[in-house]
């Protein structure tokens, strides 16, 4: 009888453990947790993510497929789950959605669900594939463009979790998105909005990171900058509050260049966020500028600056942790 006590009593303690109370998310340190997204980390996941051995990862082919493995492999490793439910990491896209101009492909989505507002979702967003092989056989292997928001968001996934892990659950669901297909015209993340596994109207934000690994010529000077596009355009509060979070944490020069309506390369329109931004959903996109090794062979993982990413993966995590945790939903007060 005593034994059997004892082995209840060992349950009890071990399923309370478990199941720990969320704490309350102001008394959590966000530096600690942003703190986990190193330098160190991010080059070992990009020297891998960004090698020979993943083709170019040209969509729906086998050095995509790969790419998408390793995405899936790294969720399952940290305990972060899938939002289709199990060890389906992988939102399909059939070929006929690509015109069958392009083999079956897939989104990556990872879930860590909100203890307040679960229904409401924030999106972090990167494209994991790029442009393959040349017909010489040579690999574009893709580091900056977009190995660095691919990398990124892995490890932006994993400070939410230690912080989960902590007891500090964050208060508004988050989608951890790896779209493929934005290199033949952003069709992953077309799909995604066409298909989506939680209703648009439930999505507060996407916070999207295409190049963040690199520093582009005008700025060789002075590198503490990233490039912020369309932080304004759909909500005041995400603008702001953006801002206040770079402030107070990362003081980065947030150079809007590319933000402007007259900007003749519209980057506003070239990546994936564009397809959020459609359903007057708020987006902000992250980007390093272009440099000369953009689509080329060259665009190399030894090129990356490993800590000045890091720092610019930390603002995407404030950011984020912020427009999660605040008590209301960002306000949508410009139409699209």
């Amino acid at each position: 009888m005593i034994k059997k006590i004892l082995v209840m009593a060992v349950f009890s303690m071990a399923l309370a453990c478990k199941i720990q109370k969320n704490k309350p998310i102001s008394e959590a340190n966000v530096e600690e947790y942003a703190s986990t997204i190193t330098a160190a980390e991010l080059k070992d996941h990009l020297y891998t993510f960004a090698s020979d051995e993943f083709q170019g990862r040209d969509t729906g082919k086998p050095g995509q497929k790969k790419a998408a493995n390793y995405l899936k492999d790294n969720y399952m490793k940290m305990e972060i789950a899938s939002p289709l439910g199990g060890e389906d990491y992988f939102q399909d896209i059939p070929s006929s959605f690509f015109n069958n101009k392009y083999n079956d492909s897939e989104n990556v989505v990872a879930f860590i669900k909100g203890s307040e507002f679960p229904e409401e979702i924030v999106v972090i967003s990167a494209h994991y594939d790029h442009v393959g092989m040349d017909a010489e056989g040579n690999i574009y292997n893709g580091a900056d463009d977009d190995g660095s928001g691919t990398v990124s968001i892995l490890e932006i996934a994993e400070a939410f979790k230690e912080a989960q892990d902590d007891g500090y659950q964050p208060r508004r669901s988050i989608l951890f998105l790896h779209v493929t297909g934005e290199e033949k015209g952003l069709l992953g993340s077309d799909y995604y909005t066409k298909n989506p596994i939680f209703p648009l109207e439930n999505t507060v934000t996407d916070l999207n990171t295409d190049m963040i690994g690199r520093i582009d010529p005008k700025h060789e000077d002075n590198p503490n900058y990233i490039y912020l596009i369309g932080s304004d355009k759909l909500s005041t509060q995400l603008h702001e509050l953006s801002e206040e979070v770079n402030n107070k944490y990362t003081q980065f020069d947030l150079d809007y260049t590319y933000n402007d309506e007259n900007d003749p390369n519209r980057f506003y329109y070239r990546s994936d966020h564009y397809n959020f931004a459609k359903h007057n959903i708020p987006v902000i996109f992250y980007f390093n500028g272009t440099h000369a090794d953009y689509h080329q062979p060259t665009d190399t993982p030894d090129k990356i600056e490993y800590d000045l990413m890091a720092r610019r993966a930390q603002l995407i995590f404030y950011t984020a942790w912020e427009v999660a945790n605040r008590d209301e939903r960002l306000v949508v007060d410009k139409a699209q």
